[in-house]
């Protein structure tokens, strides 16, 4: 076990546009001592790649097998590595064109067990494919900003969200924390996780967007803190939103992080609904990320 924890004991933490990182969360690449994760999450080349790489071997490994038995392959040239080669291809790919086959019991010996390697060798395959293929992944788009302006005479946290695949997400849930720099009454330093209040932390379907909002009040964390207590705090805000793909009836979640740059005080979101002339109403998503200042004459 001391063996096994030795690699984990130290993890760097970096400061990353405010942001604080685990360096090589969510990197593939950092995912060597656990083969299985690594090709769920490499990109399809390097999965083809390591397929590849390793059904050669499989073979060369096989073809050096049957060499080593002498001459044990009928229609094969004595000690041909490629003849050799090609012939474990096909064993272990359940060709069997004919042209070259066994003819010593060692030979034999080596197809049974080359067959069953094939046969472990697909099911692991077609499983790893699937499980690539059937990972559910969230298409949701998260505005640039999150602000905290006046709503209804009361300070509010707010950004948005949407559905970029423009089907139904159902029984979308959204939840938000606030990870910030904080002192015990004994003045230990600690990095605490506070969980926002929403206005509405539930819809019953979201196709288009979503403004979701935390009132700040006596109660909430954010009470009586300015932009610069943030920044000085390193304050992220951390956003969870999931749900039911109607297409494909997965939940899927997507998470996303605000640092101190993306938040914005006494700002507020351009509207993305216009009516045309005739009537009809759109939403327009490239200003789905604009905001504006709120001036003074503006304020109710």
């Amino acid at each position: 076990m001391k063996n096994k924890l030795r690699h984990y004991r130290t993890v760097r933490i970096e400061n990353q546009d405010g942001r604080f990182t685990i360096r090589g969360m969510g990197k593939w690449y950092h995912q060597w001592r656990d083969p299985y994760h690594l090709l769920l999450t490499i990109p399809w080349v390097g999965f083809a790649g390591i397929v590849s790489m390793a059904y050669l071997l499989l073979n060369a490994l096989f073809a050096l097998a049957y060499l080593a038995g002498g001459d044990g392959l009928e229609g094969a040239k004595p000690g041909s590595f490629c003849d050799a080669f090609f012939f474990s291809v096909q064993t272990l790919a359940s060709i069997g064109y004919g042209a070259i086959h066994p003819k010593t019991f060692y030979a034999n010996s080596i197809v049974t067990i080359e067959s069953i390697a094939g046969l472990l060798l697909i099911a692991v395959l077609t499983g790893l494919a699937f499980a690539r293929f059937s990972r559910p992944i969230a298409k949701v788009l998260f505005s640039q900003f999150i602000l905290i302006t006046t709503h209804n005479r009361q300070p509010t946290l707010m950004f948005r969200v949407a559905n970029e695949r423009h089907n139904f997400i159902l029984e979308a849930t959204a939840q938000m924390y606030l990870i910030i720099d904080e002192l015990t009454d004994e003045g230990a330093f600690m990095r605490r996780i506070h969980e926002l209040k929403l206005m509405r932390h539930r819809t019953p379907s979201l196709i288009l967007t979503w403004t979701i909002m935390h009132p700040i009040d006596l109660d909430s964390p954010f009470y009586g803190l300015t932009a610069k207590d943030l920044k000085q705090r390193h304050a992220n805000i951390s956003v969870l939103v999931s749900g039911v793909d109607e297409t494909v009836a997965y939940k899927i979640t997507a998470r996303y992080v605000y640092d101190t740059a993306n938040i914005l005080f006494e700002h507020r979101f351009d509207d993305i609904i216009y009516t045309s002339k005739n009537g009809d109403r759109y939403f327009d998503y490239d200003r789905f990320h604009q905001v504006q200042p709120i001036e003074s004459g503006d304020r109710s």
